[in-house]
């Protein structure tokens, strides 16, 4: 604490004085690194701090629980010209990679009666919103077997419970 304090007072000092300009650069302690809350000191800044800070900053909160096996309504931006417009994306998701930041789903949907797959990062600003339709009753991590499937021998189970 007391280091910190003297740390704190020389800072105001150096950028009290007129002319110079002192730049004091933000590490991010351990709990951050973590995922707790960042807390803020004076002093010199990893890489590795610094990649976390900004992916910290760059998640999105409002993002609801998704599980393999959920049919999930994803909105993507769609730029047209100078125009952008959200057009929604329903599908089954077959599997989820990653986390963090580079969290992704795959999503199948079957389009004039040929499957299509995407695969969202679900952090990227060109996907707008993600919505859980409905609940999957599932017993894989992954759900590629749905692609050699046909008609209604796609469907997955409903699931009530979650």
């Amino acid at each position: 604490m007391a280091v910190e304090d003297t740390q704190d007072q020389q800072i105001q000092d150096d950028t009290s004085q007129e002319g110079d300009t002192v730049t004091a650069e933000a590490t991010v302690t351990a709990e951050a690194a973590a995922g707790a809350a960042a807390q803020v000191t004076t002093g010199k800044l990893s890489a590795y701090a610094l990649m976390q800070a900004f992916e910290n900053e760059q998640l999105k909160s409002d993002l609801p629980e998704i599980y393999v096996g959920d049919t999930v309504k994803v909105g993507v931006r769609i730029r047209e010209g100078n125009k952008e417009r959200v057009q929604p994306y329903e599908g089954v998701v077959i599997a989820k990679r990653h986390g963090g930041l580079h969290a992704t789903i795959t999503v199948r949907r079957i389009f004039q009666g040929v499957g299509v797959e995407r695969i969202f990062l679900l952090h990227s600003p060109q996907v707008a919103s993600v919505s859980v339709e409905r609940r999957g009753k599932v017993r894989r991590a992954k759900l590629f077997y749905l692609r050699d499937r046909v008609g209604k021998a796609t469907r997955v189970k409903q699931r009530f419970d979650r």
